[in-house]
């Protein structure tokens, strides 16, 4: 028996015959026993590889064998606009064989929300956090929605199991098993990692868990690198190349996005948006419109690199470089869908820095590199959360259980520090026990009990944000601080490429009203900038004292790699170099901002005084003294970042200062790329 003929019946016949598709893609077919058979499975797949059939159709092809009845799937997305893409291809398949799929996140209306409650589907598409408030909510009977849950699929897993919000989800799927009255497959969707079989472990709990797909790097791509020296001549390049062709422009933040896309249109160029923090209506009207033209731009952040759908592309463009070579292959995916073509991007560096950072971005995708996608270590403050929702959840959460339901949600926690965290918990308020059984505290309803507890369903701290109104219209959000004025002039924002003059603000209920603007403004967001890692630094090292970027080079990019090498002459190949200058000396590691961190701790625990360190090394006023292996690890960052760290980190109120300060400790420092500098 074939793999397709594995499917069920009606299945095959449609595929054929309603969808007129002669055959099924190898990664397709590949996935289609093991999730037939209800394992554990982690799918790869490249941009535009078919991920998401490799997934549905199996699992519609179970449900129809085992006549699945009542809400059976969950498809779990990390954006809504993912979700608001895929959900009428996933609705289509579904209806071929009678079976319907509904959406459930923050922007579907309670009434449809009500609908979905009352006539449940066979496939509900959701993210992390809408889980969560389903879970938390005393509105919904918990059992009577999930208890035949018989998979997750979780769409651009990679983009989950790197942060905090993979814990998040673990945590959430831990669960749901318990709530099922059946074992719940795990499938997990994902572009090349570096560590496919780890992440399958993890997605599993543990659990046996198969790989199906491809995790090579194809090099197969037309890539570019220019060194333009800023934004504005990025537009003026942008402005004259590739015209009448459809062209994804990706830069790294929102305020560059709205810069960008503000010029393009001064050069006449028909130009869209797309980010976090425009109106769902704009944004979903700018992707639909991009879509359907040709000779166009759309400028986005990261939020169009996860599989929405935004028609076949010409070029991709990235301003300066992505943050992996994930990012650059899932960049890249989007285009050379048509026969004769192939995939390509465009690096424009604006800077230096940014313009050594594309350099060793394309010389790891050279060598064949892909990231390893690991966890951060230690989410003892989502361990507090889970406290907390567990609480609200379960009308008799005992302590007796916390030990065990936290253990089996975050393996590798040591149950001390979950019990310190209970303690703690327990003696700030935040938390109260009544006869062994849990409830939420004075301080927790006080901290955390606005709004039905809605700060506790997601794992990031959301900052204050203003919406933006045109009439009725939502433009976005922006951060208040784009709202100062001067006396004699109103506030003027750029959002979704246009300019707009604030005519009248309401704190109180976070809004600002605003009309077209003739004059230039500008809009700001306030984001966490992220240090580059130990390979890609020695990606950089590697570029600047052998001339090599394996990618097509500009004349403006051949001479400035050419002068960069010059200036780092005094390498001489070596990895670590410690340079003399007249005030200050400089160690140059070339290890990034965790293992430069770590050695900075290291050195101060010495009596070193460390002046700054970055990415690429240290400043010193004196020698460094020499370290040893034990040196590193056990000596604390600087009070300033360890207090940002803190600051920064969601429901830190729940820690004892001494977790605290070790989560924080361990996520800003790389021990390991520490070491290897010491090493050689």
């Amino acid at each position: 028996m074939t793999p397709f003929e594995i499917l069920h019946p009606a299945l095959q016949f449609h595929i054929v015959n309603t969808l007129g598709w002669s055959g099924l893609r190898p990664s397709q077919l590949e996935a289609i026993e093991l999730v037939t058979s209800g394992r554990h499975v982690l799918l790869l797949a490249p941009t535009a590889g078919g991920k998401t059939e490799a997934a549905a159709f199996p699992i519609l092809s179970r449900m129809l064998v085992e006549d699945w009845r009542g809400l059976s799937v969950l498809y779990i997305c990390p954006l809504r606009a993912l979700l608001n893409n895929l959900e009428p291809r996933l609705a289509h398949y579904a209806g071929l064989v009678g079976r319907r799929a509904a959406l459930w996140h923050g922007d579907v209306t309670q009434g449809a929300k009500r609908q979905v409650l009352r006539d449940l589907p066979d496939i509900l598409m959701i993210t992390p956090e809408s889980i969560e408030g389903m879970l938390i909510s005393r509105r919904i009977d918990h059992c009577a929605l999930f208890s035949g849950v018989r998979a997750v699929v979780i769409d651009e897993l990679h983009a989950f199991a790197g942060d905090d919000r993979g814990w998040h989800l673990r945590a959430l799927l831990t669960r749901l098993d318990r709530l099922a009255e059946q074992p719940i497959q795990r499938i997990g969707l994902s572009a090349t990692v570096g560590n496919p079989e780890e992440l399958a472990s993890w997605l599993a709990g543990g659990a046996a868990a198969d790989v199906a797909g491809r995790s090579t790097v194809s090099l197969d791509a037309d890539v570019t690198l220019d060194h333009v020296g800023s934004l504005e001549n990025a537009a003026v390049v942008l402005s004259r190349l590739y015209r009448g062709e459809k062209r994804l422009v990706f830069c790294d933040s929102r305020a560059k996005v709205e810069t960008l896309a503000s010029s393009l249109r001064q050069f006449g160029i028909r130009t869209f948006v797309s980010h976090s923090s425009l109106g769902a209506d704009s944004r979903r009207q700018a992707e639909e419109a991009f879509a359907s033209e040709r000779d166009c731009v759309i400028v986005a952040t990261s939020t169009l690199e996860l599989g929405i759908d935004v028609g076949d592309l010409d070029r991709v463009v990235q301003i300066d470089a992505p943050g992996t070579v994930s990012s650059l292959l899932q960049r890249m995916g989007r285009t050379g869908r048509r026969p004769e073509s192939r995939r390509n991007c465009l690096l424009l560096a604006t800077s230096d820095k940014a313009f050594l950072n594309a350099a060793g971005i394309i010389r790891l995708w050279g060598e064949g590199y892909v990231e390893p996608v690991r966890p951060p270590p230690s989410p003892f403050h989502l361990c507090a959360q889970q406290i907390m929702a567990l609480i609200l959840q379960e009308s008799c959460f005992a302590i007796g259980d916390v030990p065990g339901r936290m253990a089996d949600a975050f393996p590798g926690l040591d149950g001390n520090d979950i019990e310190a965290v209970l303690r703690h918990m327990l003696s700030a308020g935040i938390v109260a026990s009544d006869g062994g059984v849990l409830g939420m505290g004075v301080t927790g309803e006080r901290l955390f009990g606005r709004r039905n507890f809605l700060a506790l369903t997601s794992a990031f701290t959301t900052p204050l944000m203003m919406t933006v109104l045109n009439g009725r219209q939502e433009l976005g959000q922006v951060d208040p601080v784009s709202l100062s004025s001067q006396p004699d002039r109103p506030a003027i924002l750029l959002l979704a490429g246009r300019h707009w003059q604030v005519t009248a603000i309401d704190w109180q209920r976070r809004q600002a009203r605003v009309e077209p603007a003739q004059a230039s403004g500008r809009s700001r967001w306030l984001g966490a900038s992220r240090s580059l890692h130990f390979d890609l630094c020695r990606a950089i090292h590697r570029c600047v004292t052998d001339c090599q970027v394996p990618a097509r080079l500009s004349k403006r990019a051949e001479d400035r790699l050419s002068e960069l090498v010059s200036e780092f002459a005094f390498l001489d190949g070596r990895p670590s170099v410690v340079i003399r200058g007249d005030n200050e000396i400089r160690w140059w590691t070339f290890a990034g901002g965790g293992a430069n961190a770590a050695l900075a701790a290291a050195l101060r625990a010495r009596d070193s005084r460390v002046i700054r360190f970055d990415d690429f090394g240290l400043d010193l006023d004196a020698p460094p003294v020499p370290l040893r292996a034990d040196d590193i690890g056990d000596a604390m960052p600087a009070d300033d970042a360890t207090a940002k760290g803190i600051e920064q980190l969601k429901f830190a109120e729940c820690l004892p200062a001494a977790l605290a300060v070790r989560l924080v400790c361990e996520r800003i420092q790389d021990s390991d790329g520490a070491m290897r500098v010491l090493t050689g």
